[in-house]
């Protein structure tokens, strides 16, 4: 199998890589990225030291796309990830737009040529804030869960399933991941691409650069280690707002089932997330640092911000039916890993920061 990541130099792409490096050692497995966020470079080095072949290169271009050598399988994970992007953040609208939209239209057109399949990576933010933020909550030990009464369309009490409304508003990034999905299921049928869609929930794991838009768990970790200021924004400042997460390694196994499935008749887009098991609430974050770490104090923003949400858990009762797919990594080895490296290197967020 020869396979190709895009965004390779990021936490999730070289996460990725080095999964199938180790695993299908027999496996031909390079990568493009643009090495503009901080630590790429580094990652750069530890993979080509494993036979990783890396390209420098914009999957925006689509003169640096067609340069790569012939893959059985293109793995998206290049994107300007955070929900505030193109909204003063540092990038454009534009710039959200042509990294997440226009890149996945050279990434099809690859495909398309080469013959060969794409395997989308996508986001538990293409549901509708709207719709998110009216599911009824209670409070449960520090944390916001679903009252089990009633629950609207798409969501169990283990998650938001794929029926869950995909409305604006869900964000720029979010859109254009919406839009990226919808344009790879019609080159699927148009042209008969080979393409699956894995919406993620918050991707986690040591050496995730520490800012707050690359993932929420290791820029907590990082900054409470660090002493640096923390608050808890919105819904009354208590840190009751919840997000699961998964470790990018336990997707090599589903992604690995899909590659191998042929053309077969599966739902092309499932859940893929860490769920109930794998969540916590800031506050409940902020308690296993305490434990870890030491007390300290964390600041107050009563009022919510334009895009956020109380409670976003997936169910990926889908990914386990359809291709017998479960987390594998539990919650409490990914934060310890991702303590474990912030202790290692006092310099972190620094280097995230440059």
């Amino acid at each position: 199998m020869n396979i190709i990541i895009t965004g390779i130099c990021g936490f999730v792409g070289s996460a990725l890589a080095r999964s199938f490096r180790e695993q299908f050692p027999d496996w031909t497995v390079g990568g493009i990225d643009n090495l503009s966020r901080a630590g790429s470079e580094t990652n750069r080095g530890s993979l080509q030291k494993l036979g990783v072949r890396v390209t420098h290169g914009d999957v925006r271009n689509a003169s640096d796309v067609d340069a790569l050598p012939d893959c059985d399988w293109v793995i998206d994970a290049a994107a300007n990830p955070s929900v505030l992007a193109g909204m003063g953040d540092g990038s454009s609208s534009r710039q959200v737009v042509e990294h997440n939209l226009y890149g996945t239209v050279n990434l099809l057109e690859f495909c398309r040529a080469r013959r060969c399949g794409l395997l989308l990576l996508s986001t538990s933010r293409v549901y509708s804030i709207k719709h998110l933020s009216e599911i009824p909550m209670e409070v449960s030990g520090s944390a916001f869960c679903p009252c089990s009464d009633d629950l609207p369309h798409g969501v169990r009490t283990s998650g938001v399933t794929e029926d869950f409304p995909t409305s604006p508003p869900v964000s720029l990034y979010g859109n254009t991941k919406l839009a990226s999905e919808n344009l790879a299921l019609e080159y699927h049928e148009t042209f008969g691409v080979p393409v699956w869609i894995n919406r993620c929930g918050v991707l986690a794991g040591a050496g995730q650069f520490g800012r707050i838009d690359q993932g929420i768990y290791s820029f907590w970790i990082n900054s409470y280690l660090r002493r640096r200021p923390l608050r808890y924004i919105g819904f009354g400042g208590e840190g009751h707002q919840v997000r699961d997460c998964l470790h990018p390694r336990d997707l090599v196994v589903l992604l690995t089932k899909q590659m191998q499935a042929g053309d077969s008749k599966k739902h092309r887009i499932v859940n893929a997330a860490g769920g109930t098991a794998n969540s916590l609430s800031l506050a409940q974050l902020s308690d296993w640092c305490r434990a870890r770490f030491g007390a300290r104090e964390i600041g107050r923003t009563p009022e919510a911000r334009r895009f956020d949400v109380p409670w976003l858990v997936l169910d990926s009762s889908r990914a386990a039916e359809r291709w017998d797919w479960k987390v594998q990594t539990p919650l409490e080895a990914v934060l310890e890993e991702i303590a474990v490296h912030a202790e290692a290197h006092p310099d972190w967020l620094e280097r995230s920061e440059a």
